[in-house]
């Protein structure tokens, strides 16, 4: 059955784009898909196909459909996995780089979430619905590293709230651009999503959330200690969680990590495919146990590799 929706734009939404307007208005629905809508001439002003770009008028009808959900199952697939912890209540995962950890547009096989069905069957968290069982938290697609993944919605709730109160140990380490002078910093900066483009995250002090990202310089490459040449090695500790909160950080430091293709310089002349990033360190409490528990994933080769590069350069 179509579900059509009508409303009237009012003075407050004058000039706005339609598609922010909607993004913002149907709670849940993401700007991208409210394009394809437009783009698929679902949304109409005063009975007249619009482009996302249309800027509403105070008064303008505004007509729109939103189709049914489409029902997805989403396959096991036999896919290997880098276990570095199991029991009946988490699993500890090694992300590879490449890997993304659920099903969304574009790519709905070949993730973590299909490994883990086929790997744990029936035993994941359902909390986060039939798209993200057993996901309490995740990394981008090309940052590697340590990830637990819960199995019981009582052992996903507990994690949760450690995130939520920010008791988790969260250890990174980068490579990026421009040695330092100094050894360790903070970058105590509110992230939310950037004003202009919103696929992006940036610092956002009207509208973002805390973020607190402390950091240490491991080693600084090729021209020593000259400011703002070269490029460093460094370990960045997260007092919180924010997407993207590690390359948005360091980029406003001027310290954009190698690779990253979104905060970044648009040459990268070690053809990486996406941020040189990797979370080495995990620690929590044990859902069951309250045990604090550790774990630690190896750099990955690749990481390793553009080390010594970086040192012979």
């Amino acid at each position: 059955m179509e579900n059509i929706k009508t409303c009237c734009i009012d003075s407050e939404y004058e000039d706005e784009r339609i598609d922010s307007f909607l993004a913002e208005f149907e709670e849940g629905i993401s700007r991208s898909y409210i394009q394809k809508l437009i783009k698929d001439s679902l949304v109409k002003i005063n009975g007249n196909v619009i482009k996302a770009n249309y800027r509403l008028k105070e008064g303008d009808i505004l007509t729109y459909e939103v189709p049914q959900p489409v029902s997805l199952e989403i396959a096991a697939e036999n896919i290997p996995l880098d276990i570095l912890y199991e029991d009946e209540d988490i699993i500890v995962i090694n992300k590879p780089k490449g890997l993304v950890v659920h099903p969304a547009a574009g790519h709905y096989s070949g993730t973590l979430v299909n490994a883990l069905l086929y790997h744990c069957k029936d035993r994941l968290s359902g909390i986060n619905g039939v798209m993200r069982p057993g996901i309490v938290h995740r990394i981008d697609m090309n940052t590697t590293g340590v990830l637990v993944v819960c199995k019981n919605d009582k052992s996903h709730q507990s994690i949760a709230e450690q995130l939520k109160v920010h008791s988790i140990t969260r250890k990174y380490e980068a490579l990026v651009y421009n040695s330092f002078k100094q050894t360790e910093g903070t970058v105590d900066a509110p992230i939310g999503r950037h004003p202009v483009d919103r696929k992006k995250m940036a610092i956002n002090h009207k509208n973002g959330k805390n973020a607190v990202t402390n950091y240490r310089v491991l080693e600084n490459f090729n021209l020593g200690y000259v400011h703002n040449q070269g490029y460093a090695h460094i370990e960045c500790t997260l007092k919180t969680g924010r997407t993207h909160q590690i390359r948005v950080h360091m980029a406003s430091l001027h310290h954009p990590l190698l690779g990253d293709d979104v905060y970044g310089p648009e040459k990268d002349k070690f053809h990486l495919e996406g941020q040189a990033l990797h979370a080495r360190v995990l620690g929590f409490l044990h859902p069951t146990t309250q045990e604090y528990m550790e774990f630690e994933a190896p750099l990955p080769e690749y990481f390793q590799q553009l080390i010594e590069k970086l040192r012979c350069n």
